[in-house]
């Protein structure tokens, strides 16, 4: 397989699977067939930024039209969109749009279009994931 497809099928998995947080490196670099650093260096000469730059921006291109769209608040976005940390996805947002996420919905919404409810925007994303353990403990009192 050439150096090119390999490149495009690692850019494919990160455009498709850009909102999971648990989407790392060492998966992406297997899709391309390199090892990390060897993809991290191909990567950028095919596409001009790193692996990591490519994936936060496809994130707050997304959190862009959730915060002009979507009546949620900038913590369930931060989650939807794949970053754990409110703190790192607001100054990753700031960083990119000279906004942050606050500033940029203040700026860009009430032009005319209601926001979209956030029941309705969860449930085309697909919701949260449960955190890690959900479900497997119960309340004392719960019926079984």
């Amino acid at each position: 397989m050439d150096r090119t497809r390999r490149m495009r099928l690692a850019k494919d998995v990160m455009d498709r699977d850009w909102a999971d947080p648990d989407l790392d490196l060492d998966t992406v670099a297997a899709h391309a067939g390199y090892s990390r650093y060897h993809f991290i260096r191909a990567f950028k000469e095919a596409y001009g930024e790193t692996p990591g730059q490519y994936l936060t921006h496809r994130r707050i291109d997304r959190a862009e039209d959730l915060l002009r769209t979507a009546n949620l608040s900038v913590t369930e976005i931060c989650h939807l969109v794949g970053f754990s940390s409110v703190g790192t996805f607001s100054a990753r947002f700031k960083t990119w749009t000279g906004l942050t996420p606050s500033e940029y919905r203040t700026k860009h919404v009430g032009r005319g279009a209601a926001l979209i409810p956030g029941c309705y925007a969860m449930l085309w994303a697909g919701g949260f994931r449960p955190a890690p353990g959900a479900g497997e403990h119960r309340n004392s009192g719960e019926a079984g």
